[in-house]
């Protein structure tokens, strides 16, 4: 072989090289694409790029993602801050009030008087599926509130995209089933490693304890780990999340993530973090997963959950396996003491005190069991049937891409409880409803009851009571 002949192979290597490497350096790390032009993998891209490559274009990208996520926000909703001080979650914070909800030249009562054709062919649903802020990418994102509190939640490439007043009181209550003597029990605290025992010792057993312990440790997770395509610059952040951090006191902050069981990345929903209040009397977890046991759910959070679903990746970045007759029994066993907040207007049964409820508060239970037939699935006294409904939404809107999300079925989701509902939102299990008025008018239509506008109020006070 001559000289020249050795030259222009290893030029013709180089340069095969060179386009390898940029196939393998994609600008979404989680598109779910094979490499072959429209065939979507069930796998995830493992793409290497050095740590500094990643985090320069992410920072330079994210005014952008930010700001083509706002936009969509406020064509979809008016977020300006309208709270009513007269009711509030637990600890003093003002309810959100709607509907919120932008119409395209209707009223909510013309709207409600549409059949769903109507609706879908002129474009007026105003309740479509939320995307993540960086659909392509995906991940855990979390509240600037929490952040604040904890630096280490800090990603670099997006911010949360809710304003806090539609988010839960941060930081919120505490109640155990087995000590409802003490009331909220977490002293205005935000309880993680460094508090967790002074907080809860003399009040939980040894296997409590350390169930709560588990919950409050960071593990590894996609975006939160030491490898190089992680999301968060800070090193805490690199030793993961903790149960807790999602699931802020056993409650919600309104941290969103994707579900990590849907393929390709378009079809993929974001998911709101869901309260685990009164986890001892639900029988389905996960919106859509239908885990039959709380066991099943923390052990699925870790294993497939935290890492998109993909165990590729989960071994890269650190799975953390957890023992099933120790460890998570014990966080089990924690996860079910977890209670409701004080109902002082509903009786044993999970009904109005008439004594003590409002007239409109009335109506709105009459309502609730009757002409609004919401007590079909949320039934007392936790106001939840223990099953899956499909709503069949897409009846209103015609299928299309935005926000990089595929606006498609969406199938059928969990009867969550209505419990302790106005600490919650926002709703939904994409927390597409921002408030409770945004709740009754999405199901005024969905079902529709064609309500009237006090009896909107009226149910919204219902709902407010529970």
């Amino acid at each position: 072989m001559t000289l020249r002949t050795q030259i222009k192979m290893l030029v013709a290597l180089a340069f095969i090289t060179a386009n390898v490497a940029v196939m393998l350096i994609s600008p979404s790390t989680h598109a779910q694409d094979n490499g072959k032009k429209g065939e979507p993998s069930s796998f995830t891209p493992v793409v290497e790029e050095p740590f500094a490559v990643v985090l320069k274009r992410d920072k330079a990208n994210k005014a952008r993602v930010m700001a083509e996520h706002q936009k969509l926000l406020e064509a979809r909703y008016d977020l300006s801050r309208h709270v009513d001080p007269s009711v509030t979650m637990t600890r003093g914070k003002p309810i959100p009030v709607g509907p919120t909800a932008r119409l395209k030249g209707v009223s909510w009562e013309q709207l409600g008087r549409m059949s769903p054709e109507e609706i879908r062919d002129k474009g007026l649903f105003p309740y479509l599926p939320l995307p993540h802020v960086n659909h392509p990418v995906g991940g855990m994102i979390f509240p600037q509130m929490e952040i604040k509190a904890l630096p280490r939640l800090e990603r670099f490439d997006m911010d949360f995209d809710l304003p806090e007043h539609f988010l839960p009181e941060f930081p919120p209550a505490i109640f155990l089933t087995t000590r409802p003597d003490l009331g909220d029990v977490s002293k205005g605290q935000v309880v993680t490693m460094s508090n967790f025992y002074d907080l809860f010792n003399g009040i939980l057993n040894p296997k409590q304890l350390d169930g709560l312990r588990l919950l409050v440790t960071q593990f590894p997770q996609q975006q939160f780990n030491a490898t190089a395509d992680r999301k968060t610059e800070k090193p805490e952040g690199m030793l993961g999340v903790a149960c807790f951090d999602c699931h802020l006191n056993g409650h919600t902050s309104g941290a969103a993530h994707l579900v990590g069981d849907i393929r390709p990345q378009e079809n993929r929903r974001r998911i709101e973090t869901p309260s685990l209040r009164g986890v001892n009397i639900q029988r389905l977890f996960g919106s859509q997963r239908a885990l039959k046991t709380v066991e099943d759910f923390t052990e699925f959070e870790q294993r497939a959950a935290y890492f998109d679903g993909d165990p590729v990746l989960a071994t890269k970045k650190g799975l953390n396996i957890l023992d099933r007759g120790s460890q998570v029994h014990d966080m089990s066993e924690f996860q079910e003491l977890l209670d409701f907040p004080p109902a002082p207007k509903l009786n044993l049964f999970g009904r109005l005190d008439r004594a003590k409820a409002t007239e409109s508060e009335v109506r709105g239970e009459e309502l609730f069991f009757g002409k609004g037939n919401c007590a079909a699935c949320h039934t007392p006294p936790y106001y939840t049937d223990g099953l899956m409904h499909d709503l069949q939404v897409e009846r209103f809107y015609k299928p299309r891409m935005e926000g990089g999300m595929l606006i498609t079925k969406q199938g059928a989701i969990k009867t969550f409880p209505l419990r302790g509902i106005k600490e919650s939102p926002p709703y939904l299990h994409d927390g597409r409803l921002l408030t409770l008025e945004d709740t009754v008018e999405f199901f005024n239509l969905i079902e529709q009851l064609n309500l009237s506008a006090q009896e909107k109020k009226d149910l919204v006070a219902f709902l407010r009571a529970l």
